[in-house]
């Protein structure tokens, strides 16, 4: 800029020297003479190209995913999203308090379920529950119902399809089964923790306002409205229902799950049995 600004001057005849010009703009003189010494990082474009064709497709996606989809070093695709700016920033959450009790976490499968509700906005047919249940070792979504009433009906119709799921019936379920929820009038219902108990499974309640007791479901939940409803816009609960389940699908069979040393929740679920 100061260049610039020397130039012009001269061409309408007025002198002025470069340290004139940095002490009346309060410009260090080192920043004028600068010249990088270092070339800017170029990137190969033929490994960029398929890179940014999927992060348009799946925005959220981040460099780990999608070094494994594509068969690429990690670190070569995180040194791509970084010098083109792809890397979305994490707004900082500072610190919080945070009691201590058990995570979500499960040593084997069919050990700790989870389950939880969350709102999704279906167009003409207005505001839908959605009921998931999840499996907190393989993180597989084994059951899910969308219905217009946030009844204790919808969170058990979303419980007995993970049970047959998972089991191929609705009978007894192994000893020590755990299923894990809020304490939300759904899940502390007597229809619901009768059926619970009618299965053989034992509830277990996280501390009333610690979601992140919860965090395997909540995780999930996040990631359904990222990747899934908030790249929609929903015309009925029909097309929501038909949209959902095959990103549910996608999330058990083809999405690589980090925590799952880059596995599906099927391939998980698979290798555990």
């Amino acid at each position: 800029m100061i260049l610039r600004l020397q130039q012009g001057l001269l061409n309408e005849g007025v002198r002025a020297s470069l340290s004139q010009l940095c002490r009346w703009f309060e410009v260090p003189r080192r920043t004028v003479y600068y010249k990088p010494t270092k070339a800017a990082p170029k990137v190969d474009e033929q490994l960029a190209v398929p890179i940014k064709a999927m992060i348009e497709e799946n925005p959220s996606f981040g460099y780990r995913t999608v070094a494994y989809l594509l068969g690429m070093n990690k670190n070569t695709v995180q040194r791509i999203f970084q010098i083109k700016g792809w890397q979305v920033r994490k707004r900082p959450v500072g610190m919080r308090p945070r009691i201590q009790a058990l995570p979500s976490v499960a040593k084997g499968p069919n050990e700790r379920w989870a389950t939880d509700l969350c709102r999704i906005w279906t167009g003409r047919d207005g505001w839908a529950s959605l009921a998931l249940v999840i499996d907190c070792y393989t993180r597989e979504l084994l059951g899910w119902q969308l219905s217009r009433t946030g009844k204790a009906s919808t969170a058990a119709s979303a419980l007995e399809q993970a049970l047959i799921a998972r089991f191929g019936t609705l009978g007894k379920v192994p000893e020590s089964f755990l299923l894990r929820s809020d304490n939300g009038l759904v899940f502390t219902s007597r229809y619901f923790t009768a059926l619970v108990k009618s299965y053989g499974m034992h509830q277990e309640f996280i501390t009333p306002h610690c979601p992140q007791q919860n965090g395997m479901v909540e995780r999930v939940i996040r990631s359904l409205k990222e990747q899934c409803v908030h790249r929609h816009r929903f015309e009925s609960l029909q097309h929501a229902s038909r949209v959902i389940g095959d990103w549910i699908g996608f999330y058990n069979h083809r999405r690589p799950h980090q925590a799952l040393n880059m596995k599906t929740p099927a391939e998980a679920f698979a290798l555990a049995a």
